[in-house]
C-alpha cells in the first residue's frame, strides 16, 4: 500500500529530526577529524618525499660507483697505451697513442668532477631528509594528541551516535528511493544540514523567507509535498501559533460622594 503525502512529509521529518542529531554530535568534535584527516595527509606527504630523496641518494651513489669504475679502466687503458709506447715504429703511431692517453685522462677528469658533484648532492639530499624527519616527528606528536582528543569525545558519544546511525538506516528504509535522493541532495547543499523544516512565524524554517498565507494552507493541507521558493527545502508543516492572553484591564470605579 502507497503511505500517503503525510505519512512521507511524516517520513522525512522523522529522519530530519535523526540527522539533525548526529549533526549535533559530529559539531561537539569540531574541526578535529579534518585536523586528523590534514596531519595524516602531510605525514603521507613527508614520507613521500624522504623516498623520493633515498631513491636519488641511490641513483647518485650508483652514478658514483659507475664513475669509478670507469676511471679505473681509463687508468688501465692509459698503462696499456703507455707499454705499447715503448713498441711504436714511427710518430704516427706514437701521436695515435697519445691522443688516446689523452682523451683517457679527460674522461678521468670528467668523472671525477661528475663525483665531487654527486657527493655535493648526496649530502644536500641527506641534509633535506634530516630536516623532513624533524619535520615528521613534530607533525606526529601534533597528530597523535589531536587522535587523543578526537577519541576521547567519540567515546563519549559512541553508543549514542551508534543508535542514531541504526535509527537513521530504519528511518531510510521506508522513504521511497526518489525522495531520500532528493533529500540527501537538499541536505548536502544546504549548510546547517536542513532538508525538511518547519514553517514558523510565516517563514521557512530554513531560509527565514517569508512562506505566503496560502501556501501555508497548502503545507497544512498535505495533498503533495511543497518546497521553499527561495532555498527548496521541504517544507513539511506549519507550526501552531499559540497566542498568549492578554492580561485584563483593570476596571476601577469612580467613587460616588454623597450630596
Amino acid at each position: 500500500m502507497e503511505s500517503t503525502v503525510a505519512q512521507k512529509l511524516d517520513a522525512l521529518m522523522k529522519l530530519q529530526t535523526i540527522d539533525s542529531k548526529l549533526d549535533s554530535l559530529k559539531k561537539v568534535r569540531g574541526a578535529l577529524p579534518e585536523e586528523v584527516g590534514d596531519l595524516e595527509d602531510e605525514l603521507t606527504g613527508y614520507q613521500t618525499r624522504i623516498d623520493k630523496f633515498n631513491q636519488e641518494l641511490k641513483e647518485l651513489e650508483e652514478g658514483i660507483s659507475n664513475k669509478k669504475t670507469g676511471i679505473k679502466d681509463s687508468e688501465a687503458l692509459i698503462k696499456k697505451y703507455e707499454d705499447q709506447q715503448m713498441n711504436v715504429r714511427n710518430n704516427r703511431e706514437y701521436d695515435a697513442i697519445t691522443k688516446e692517453m689523452e682523451l683517457q685522462n679527460l674522461e678521468i677528469q670528467i668523472a671525477e668532477k661528475k663525483i665531487k658533484e654527486a657527493q655535493v648532492n648526496i649530502e644536500a639530499k641527506k641534509e633535506e631528509i634530516n630536516e623532513t624527519k624533524v619535520l615528521m616527528d613534530e607533525r606526529s606528536k601534533d597528530l597523535d594528541t589531536k587522535k587523543k582528543e578526537l577519541e576521547v569525545i567519540t567515546s563519549e558519544s559512541e553508543d549514542e551516535e551508534r543508535s542514531l546511525i541504526k535509527s537513521r538506516d530504519k528511518a531510510g528504509k521506508g522513504i521511497e528511493e526518489r525522495l531520500l535522493i532528493g533529500y540527501n541532495k537538499i541536505r548536502n547543499n544546504a549548510i546547517n544540514g536542513l532538508a525538511v523544516v518547519m514553517v514558523k512565524r510565516g517563514a521557512c524554517g530554513g531560509c527565514f523567507n517569508v512562506v505566503p498565507p496560502q501556501r501555508q494552507v497548502d503545507i497544512k493541507e498535505k495533498k503533495k509535498i511543497i518546497v521553499c521558493e527561495h532555498c527548496g527545502r521541504i517544507l513539511a508543516d506549519v507550526e501552531a501559533v499559540v497566542e498568549e492572553e492578554k492580561p485584563k484591564r483593570k476596571t476601577t470605579r469612580r467613587k460616588t460622594t454623597a450630596k
